[in-house]
Parts: structure tokens; C-alpha cells; sequence
């Protein structure tokens, strides 16, 4: 890619710094969009986040997440969807422009229970997100989260979840580190024109030590990110593209080292 345009910092990247130093930094480099984590917003609250992104000029293309619909019990998956409304005016305050459902894993051994439990729950969440005008990205994760953290593991899964619901409401989020390995990839990805909400990249590290802090940084590991970024623009996808990466080592490099080699490998690499 020739420019930074489309380039948002996920702000998973920079777990261990606060969200005004993310964001200080950002602004300093030229990162023109920030996607938020909830659990980040809440240690500075919504407004004061709000302002300090508008503050700084940047854009949120994303508020991570919302989902973990399925629970054992009915009282349980309400008081999710209770959550995930709460998740919904946070996205609307801080002008997010995708609120990212993690759609959670079976409460026992039934994940296709679980599966209609994730349904269920984003058909209970969509009208109250289509009138906030927050639009739902499901994401799908690699099968090794299945028992963990998401029962939705392929891009053909979420993609025919996502057709159930209006387009101006519910798509999906394409994310390099869970979908490279799919045989049936490129076709899905031209299946999913007009539903694709979000993108995000990092790296798939060889050997894998840790599934979860695995991804590395762009140009490390083996996905081929500027194809997949080329199928998704050919389905149609022109948003920001998100550097997401869970790494240690990526977690502790001081800011001011870490800025320039994102824009670095995104310039690169994707």
C-alpha cells in the first residue's frame, strides 16, 4: 500500500499503555484511526474517551466487543444482552462505526446449542443497534478459540449468521490471524461483497507457543496479508484496516518504537 489513509491501531496492540498515551501516540505519528476495547474505555470512561479521541482528530473504526452470547441459563444470556445494549451505547457515544461481537463459546459440551444461542442474541440486539445506527460485526475466530471463546470459527458461518439481518446492521469482520488457513477463504471472502465491516491484520508466528499471544507483526509469520487485503477490497471493502496483535513482546516495546514500525510494516506488507 502507498499511504496510511486507511491504517487504524487497534488498541489491543498497545494492551499495556493507557488509552490517552494510545492515543497521544497515534496522533503524533500520523495514525489517523484508533479502534477501542471496552475494558480500556471503562478506566478512563466513555465521555472522557470520546473527547480525547475527537481531541486528537482521530477516527474509531471499531469498539471490541460485545457477543458471549450463549449462557446456561435464561436469566444469564439476558443479562448479556443487557451487556451487549450497554456495548451498543458505548459504540454510539464514542462514534464508533463497528461495535465487534467475540460471540462466545458453549456453556457445556452443546456448541450447536450454543450456536443458536448467538443467533438468538444478535436478533435481540439488532433493532436496538439499528436504531443507535451502530452497526454489528461478527468475527468469526480460529477453531482452536472454539472452546473458549467463540463457537463461530469459519468466515461461511458468520457470513450466512450475518445474511439473516439487514446489511445496514450486521456484517462481518475479516480478521487475517483466524481466517488465512481456509481452504474456502478467497471464494468467502468474494461471497461476503457488501457484508464485510471490518478488517483487521497482524501475523501467524512459526512455531506457535501460545495460540492466544501468537500473532506477530506484519512480515513475521506466513498469511499472505496483501493478497487477502486485495480479495477483501474486491469484495468491497475500503474502511480502515486495523493492526490487532497479541504478542508480549509486542506489548512491551516503548510507544515510540512501536508507532513507527506498525506504519512501517503496514506500508510493506499489506
Amino acid at each position: 500500500m502507498d499511504s496510511v489513509a486507511r491504517l487504524s491501531l487497534n488498541q489491543i496492540t498497545t494492551e499495556r499503555a493507557s488509552l490517552g498515551d494510545t492515543v497521544d501516540a497515534c496522533a503524533r505519528h500520523g495514525v489517523p484511526a484508533i479502534a477501542l476495547w471496552r475494558h480500556k474505555v471503562a478506566e478512563t470512561g466513555v465521555d472522557r474517551a470520546a473527547r480525547m479521541v475527537r481531541d486528537a482528530g482521530l477516527r474509531v473504526s471499531s469498539l471490541c466487543r460485545g457477543g458471549m452470547f450463549p449462557a446456561p441459563t435464561s436469566a444469564e444470556r439476558a443479562a448479556r444482552i443487557d451487556d451487549n445494549r450497554r456495548a451498543v451505547d458505548e459504540a454510539a457515544a464514542l462514534s464508533a462505526e463497528v461495535l465487534v461481537l467475540v460471540c462466545g463459546p458453549a456453556p457445556d459440551r452443546d456448541i450447536a446449542a450454543a450456536r443458536r444461542m448467538v443467533a438468538d442474541g444478535i436478533a435481540a440486539l439488532v433493532p436496538y443497534a439499528a436504531e443507535r445506527r451502530v452497526r454489528l460485526g461478527i468475527e468469526p475466530l480460529h477453531p482452536a478459540f472454539a472452546a473458549e471463546r467463540s463457537c463461530i470459527t469459519t468466515l461461511r458461518e458468520a457470513r450466512r449468521l450475518a445474511e439473516r439481518f439487514d446489511a445496514a446492521t450486521v456484517g462481518v469482520v475479516a480478521d487475517v490471524y483466524h481466517i488465512w488457513w481456509d481452504p474456502e477463504l478467497y471464494d468467502e471472502l468474494a461471497g461476503a461483497t457488501g457484508r464485510l465491516v471490518g478488517f483487521h491484520v497482524s501475523d501467524w508466528l512459526v512455531p506457535v507457543r501460545d495460540i492466544l499471544m501468537n500473532r506477530g507483526m506484519m512480515g513475521d509469520g506466513v498469511i499472505e496479508l496483501r493478497r487477502i487485503r486485495e480479495a477483501v477490497e474486491r469484495a468491497g471493502y475500503v474502511d480502515p484496516i486495523e493492526v490487532e496483535i497479541f504478542n508480549q513482546a509486542v506489548w512491551d516495546t516503548p510507544l515510540e518504537t512501536l508507532m513507527p514500525l506498525v506504519k512501517e510494516r503496514y506500508l510493506a506488507c499489506v
